[in-house]
């Protein structure tokens, strides 16, 4: 099996780099008609910067509002507006599942995308694939493109500047990436890209995990003052960049699986991807018989930022069997990353797996 390391053309990341967005793209060869696939919030808040930057660019752009889901109807809505505009570049502007649909627009359509994330909530940015959902808020299919963006622009002005929550919900996402890349590559398997991994994968998921230890707490700190710092800048380097590229170029396994589960309740769809995938990654960690020096580090680290660390948590605070019977079922379907463990996993294993997760979430409070 070849390795395979897969990353967007492009990355920048600072304080007003929404101003330089149309330079940016004229740097790399993109030129207009650009289609804004644009987030409510997005939009508000961006939409001067765009007409400045577009017009010093010499590039004509439109503006189409998402509607909230990146559903199979919502990509089909979008590609039409991108026709009727004669879009030749297609940039995704607001949060992940945003991105997930311009992504999928450009890749039907043939169009290069630019990824603008005005939130830190999920390593989605620099990928190449994206996540559907039904209108119920269930995932339901994986989409993997050819190629990974053309550029993902991060503006930390912005980011510092949306709810403390988002930037904590990334840090969940991005929490998952070395757990499961270590278990992808220890177990051989295919990566997200349909390779193997490579060793500068790993080491990126790793620094990925050690930056959020390190600076978590302190970038937390500054969105909550709306402050743009170096702690902050490097969380949202490991929420976007780090993450974006550890999970796609070594591999996903229980813990995104898990997150998948857990949305066939409804009392989770309330809460963010990465809050979900936080405490999958604490129902991995217990499925793969970690130490438990280890899930102690997780735990403490959740805590800190607030990261869920039980079932209530992820507003299931009295779940009935059933439904967790049905949650642990979703988690192994066909085709979910949860198969990329080491061993033949179960319902059962991970019905057992997530009720230790949560009795240990709920001692670790008591006792802290």
């Amino acid at each position: 099996m070849l390795s395979v390391f897969s990353s967007p053309s492009r990355y920048t990341q600072g304080p007003g780099a929404t101003e330089s967005l149309g330079l940016e793209m004229d740097r790399i060869g993109l030129r207009g008609p650009v289609m804004v696939l644009a987030g409510r919030s997005a939009a508000a808040k961006l939409a001067e910067t765009w007409r400045r930057t577009f017009a010093e660019a010499g590039m004509e752009f439109a503006v189409q509002p998402f509607g909230g889901e990146c559903s199979h109807q919502e990509i089909e809505d979008v590609k039409d507006a991108a026709q009727r505009a004669k879009a030749a570049v297609v940039v995704g502007a607001g949060g992940g599942k945003v991105l997930d649909t311009a992504r999928a627009v450009a890749a039907e359509l043939g169009l290069p995308v630019v990824n603008c994330p005005t939130v830190a909530s999920s390593d989605a940015p620099c990928s190449a694939l994206s996540v559907l959902y039904n209108n119920q808020g269930v995932v339901v299919d994986y989409r993997v493109y050819a190629r990974n963006p053309d550029l993902v622009l991060v503006d930390t002005k912005v980011i510092a500047c949306a709810p403390p929550r988002l930037l904590v919900a990334g840090m969940g996402d991005a929490l998952a990436t070395l757990f499961e890349a270590r278990t992808a590559v220890e177990a051989h398997v295919k990566n997200m890209r349909g390779g193997a991994s490579t060793r500068s994968a790993l080491a990126l998921a790793e620094l990925c995990y050690r930056t959020l230890i390190d600076d978590g707490l302190d970038a937390l700190a500054a969105t909550e003052n709306q402050a743009v710092t170096p702690a902050l800048e490097r969380v949202v380097e490991a929420n976007t960049l780090l993450s974006g590229l550890g999970f796609e170029s070594s591999g996903l396994a229980a813990a995104h699986s898990v997150h998948n589960g857990l949305t066939v309740a409804p009392g989770t769809h309330s809460y963010f991807h990465g809050e979900k995938v936080a405490f999958g990654t604490l129902v991995q960690l217990v499925l793969e018989g970690k130490p438990k020096a280890k899930i102690q580090e997780v735990l403490n680290f959740c805590q800190q930022v607030g990261l869920p660390i039980s079932l209530a948590d992820v507003g299931l605070p009295s779940c009935e069997p059933e439904l967790l019977e049905r949650v642990a079922k979703r988690s192994v379907a066909k085709g979910e990353t949860i198969h990329n463990e080491p061993f033949k996993v179960r319902p059962l294993m991970v019905l057992d797996a997530i009720r230790a997760a949560d009795a240990i979430g709920q001692r670790w409070k008591l006792s802290h």
